[in-house]
């Protein structure tokens, strides 16, 4: 996704009970690495990516984009949030135009099972609904992944379709905010 139209980015930091949804800073280099290194982070991504080429190649800022928030827990980057526009070519789609905007996340093994992502992905839904309202979101994730699959219906996704990609069978949903989710 390049814009959310008028809506300004990076959004001024927002704040949960225990997290910051933020921009990246060049402090979070070495998380985004051990993220995108991580054999347990690749398990339902395609794999880890080669630590080597990531030292070698990471930009000194990473992930400094539109549509990516770091997740940060007292100073420190613990996972990501990304909200991107499904390209038109993959399959499943929301809507007819394909014009659809995509949550995605990832979060450092050490972060999980205490509730950070849930926190977090509903902290994004909700900036998102207030920058795109009426506006759906959507989601997909192997059905093989059970964490992804609890999350996506804890922050009240709906089914649309399941279909193979890359090799696996994917689930994927849909939320709005102009139906009550949470």
């Amino acid at each position: 996704m390049t814009e959310f139209g008028p809506v300004a980015w990076p959004p001024a930091p927002i704040r949960t009970e225990r997290l910051v949804l933020r921009q990246s800073e060049a402090r979070d280099r070495a998380a985004f690495i051990e993220l995108f290194a991580s054999s347990e982070v690749g398990t339902y991504l395609g794999g880890p990516r080669p630590r080597d080429e990531l030292e070698r190649t990471a930009p000194e800022v990473p992930g400094r984009r539109f549509g990516l928030f770091v997740i940060d827990l007292d100073e420190a980057m613990i996972g990501m949030i990304t909200l991107d526009r499904r390209d038109a070519e993959r399959p499943g789609h929301g809507r007819p135009d394909a014009g659809e905007t995509e949550l995605g996340y990832m979060f450092l093994p050490e972060a999980w099972g205490c509730g950070y992502a849930a926190e977090a992905c509903a902290a994004a839904l909700d900036w998102f609904a207030d920058a795109r309202p009426g506006e759906p979101l959507m989601l997909c994730t192997q059905t093989a992944n059970e964490r992804s699959m609890r999350l996506a219906a804890k922050l009240g996704f709906i089914e649309v379709e399941r279909f193979e990609e890359y090799g696996a069978e994917q689930w994927f949903g849909v939320w709005s905010s102009v139906t009550p989710s949470r």
